[in-house]
């Protein structure tokens, strides 16, 4: 593909290993706990007599062709969006995170999304195959629009030239045309007098994408009842629309999406677009609370649960929280059992696809955008995330806050740790891609710089352990270009 820089593997390793579930246990899906990362004791390198985690069971070069075997970077030189890299780590087997760029082909804008699923990853597959299709035909222009309709040709593969390989089966494929199709027919029955909005067009794409997954599940004409089992899986969203110096950024669960912008100081910022839907989000826990009865305040949310069982609050698919009882109970009781029917489920729907859509308008300060599914927030704090790479432009590295690992040290042992330190600081990044270098130092970042030890520690934890430690990660890094954006007018 033109504008290609680097790649480890070919343009599809920006999703990794997926593919519909071929077998999946007719019982409920429980979510997994978010755990935090167990932290080990430290002491600077002069002090131990071995690594922290152990000796290690990877060498170096075996821990970076692990963390780079689904690297990609590309140069794109379109308006704003000067390059980006991608990458991704499982946790999950098979990783339940996708990511998913593409250029809109009758407008001018880019599009990039991270995806978490949970339950299994086939709802994140579907919606990150199929999502993108849905903002673009909400984007076109009337005429467009109308002449691809009456053309009577799959509108799939048509609306966006995409960075990544085309995974959904045939059957799969057939189904999404037959919605699009229908979903742009309902767009040209509104006529051309509507006042689009970018922020609206964005949620609708949303919505529409979720009901119409519903619809299809239900669909009796689906006897064979492939389609059942994504009923019960979801998938959190965070997607940006970048045209020219305009940035949306629409998100639905816990992937979030950060700006790093360089000050007049050559400080770097961290703007945060767009928050975590979850209950660590006083808003969202509010909105939750205000859709149901007064007598539900206690149900709604428990164990920092929606219905003391999922995570976030918002996402994909996940329909045993917004189906009617009387739905679950015929399509969903007989497959899956009684489980499969939440807690105190009176006044549905509990959860909704529908993004918060955020704004900004770029300009010269503005370096980067990073999309990332929460494997990567539950490691660093937004702030880290942004100054890791805006060093990494430069060729620096960061080092966290130094923290003395006893009392009563020595100047000499103290001078000895900030010898270490200067040691840490003088050392290059190993990684060229910026999403990779952000997944080296979230899982082995010391004060001291990257430990080997405690990274070949966390890439080696066995499959049954692996969740308790960290999640899947996924990332993009968007690059723009100053020049561009220095002569863009202001806002």
């Amino acid at each position: 593909m033109k504008g290609h820089r680097s790649c480890a593997m070919a343009p599809c390793v920006l999703r990794s290993c997926i593919g519909v579930s071929q077998a999946i246990s007719w019982s409920k899906s429980v979510l997994l706990l978010k755990r935090g990362i167990m932290t080990a004791c430290r002491s600077p390198p002069t002090y131990r007599k071995c690594h922290s985690y152990g000796v290690p069971k990877l060498s170096p070069q075996e821990v970076s062709s692990i963390l780079r075997i689904n690297e990609a970077s590309y140069d794109v030189n379109s308006s704003s969006v000067r390059a980006f890299d991608a990458n991704q780590l499982s946790s999950n087997i098979p990783i339940e995170d996708r990511i998913c760029v593409a250029r809109c082909r009758y407008t001018t804008g880019m599009l990039f999304g991270v995806f978490d699923g949970h339950g299994g990853a086939d709802i994140a597959e579907v919606v990150s195959q199929r999502l993108f299709d849905y903002i673009a035909l909400t984007l076109l222009p009337f005429s467009i629009l109308k002449e691809l309709v009456q053309s009577n040709l799959d509108l799939c593969g048509r609306l966006t030239e995409t960075y990544t390989e085309v995974t959904l089966s045939p059957k799969l494929l057939h189904i999404h045309n037959k919605s699009l199709r229908k979903y742009a027919i309902q767009i040209l029955e509104t006529g051309e007098s509507y006042d689009f909005q970018m922020q609206q067009a964005l949620s609708q794409a949303f919505l529409k994408l979720d009901n119409d997954l519903s619809d299809e599940i239900q669909d009796i004409k689906h006897a064979d009842l492939e389609l059942l089992p994504f009923a019960i899986m979801g998938a959190c969203a965070c997607v940006a629309h970048i045209d020219g110096s305009h940035v949306h950024l629409a998100t639905s669960g816990d992937c979030r999406a950060v700006l790093g912008i360089l000050s007049d100081a050559n400080k770097w910022i961290c703007k945060p677009m767009g928050y975590e839907h979850n209950t660590d989000n006083v808003d969202e826990m509010r909105r939750v609370l205000s859709e149901h009865p007064k007598s539900e305040a206690n149900t709604v949310i428990k164990n920092e649960r929606l219905l003391g069982q999922l995570a976030p609050l918002r996402a994909f698919g996940d329909f045993p929280y917004k189906w009617k009882s009387n739905l679950l109970k015929k399509l969903l009781l007989p497959a899956f059992g009684i489980g499969i029917m939440p807690p105190n489920y009176y006044t549905p729907p509990y959860l909704t696809a529908k993004p918060e859509v955020f704004y900004h308008h770029l300009t010269a300060r503005d370096r980067f955008l990073i999309l990332a599914t929460d494997g990567l927030w539950e490691q660093m704090l937004p702030h880290k995330v942004v100054k890791f790479v805006g060093e990494h432009m430069s060729g620096k590295q960061t080092l966290d806050l130094l923290r003395l690992p006893r009392k009563q040290m020595t100047l000499d042992q103290i001078n000895e740790i900030l010898m270490q330190r200067h040691i840490g600081l003088s050392k290059k990044p190993i990684d060229t891609n910026a999403s990779t270098h952000l997944i080296r130092n979230a899982l082995g970042r010391t004060e001291y710089g990257v430990e080997h030890s405690r990274l070949s520690a966390m890439l080696t934890l066995p499959d049954e352990a692996v969740r308790n430690f960290r999640d899947d990660i996924s990332v993009i890094v968007v690059f723009f270009d100053t020049e561009f954006l220095r002569h863009s007018p202001a806002e």
